[in-house]
């Protein structure tokens, strides 16, 4: 068994004496784990680093083994990240909810479209955090937990929707929300496909992102809590959005 692909490099864990198993979320092959023989090597270890872009050739004698990866570097980005602390935290959010969420071996050709123009926004495109904020919403929906903001779960209005149910995560308008609105989530534009960039409204956002990541996507992943590395990224957000 083999193929050869390309991806972006999730995880790295080493492996024995001298290797590695990394996961890499390829563009057919959907998130998929191997054996990088030296990986730990002086050679292959820079190489081997969370968000390079890859050529991959994997080999395997079955389908169902772990199997080995042959890799040639495409991109490196962590290293081009290193001054970029936000963007360095984003990159490791972006990685940490991929190797948590995806099933391996299962192609998701318009989440990897979307995860690589992410990817190759941090720390070069001053959008995006507003992208990342719409690739969390691209997650839930690629995985079965969309949010349904087309109109209002109360009135059928599509004007003025401001809220969403955490309930059933259907949009609410501002007459729909009544006397609820204290218990609903918050519906920034940018969720809406408005264009906008203000960092409160993606503070907002990825709050409503992450309460469906919290209590619809985590229990189905067999009740393990989301990584970390999302809360330290959203928590040094809101350190940057706080005034001195």
């Amino acid at each position: 068994m083999d193929w050869q692909d390309e991806g972006t490099l999730i995880a790295v864990r080493p492996h024995g004496e001298s290797s590695a198993i990394v996961e890499v979320f390829t563009a057919t092959h959907g998130l998929h784990a191997g054996l990088v023989r030296g990986g730990t090597s002086r050679k292959l270890a820079p190489v081997l680093q969370q968000g390079t872009q890859l050529s991959v050739e994997w080999r395997a004698r079955l389908e169902d083994h772990i199997g080995t990866f042959r890799v040639e570097p495409i991109k490196s980005r962590s290293a081009a990240l290193m001054g970029e602390r936000r963007a360095l935290y984003g990159l490791g959010s972006i990685c940490a909810l991929l190797a948590f969420a995806l099933p391996e071996r299962e192609p998701h050709p318009g989440l990897y479209r979307a995860t690589q123009h992410l990817f190759d926004a941090l720390g070069t495109d001053a959008r995006w955090p507003a992208l990342y904020l719409l690739w969390e919403k691209a997650l839930l929906e690629e995985l079965g937990f969309a949010l349904d903001l087309s109109e209002c779960a109360a009135t059928g209005a599509t004007e003025e929707l401001v809220y969403v149910s955490p309930k059933t995560g259907r949009a609410v308008s501002r007459a729909g929300a009544g006397e609820w609105a204290d218990r609903l989530l918050p519906l920034p534009g940018l969720l809406l496909g408005e264009a906008s960039g203000n960092p409160r409204d993606i503070l907002d956002g990825l709050r409503t992102t992450g309460y469906f990541l919290d209590t619809w996507l985590a229990p189905a992943m067999g009740d393990r809590p989301i990584p970390a590395a999302r809360a330290r990224f959203l928590s040094l957000l809101q350190r940057e959005e706080r005034p001195a």
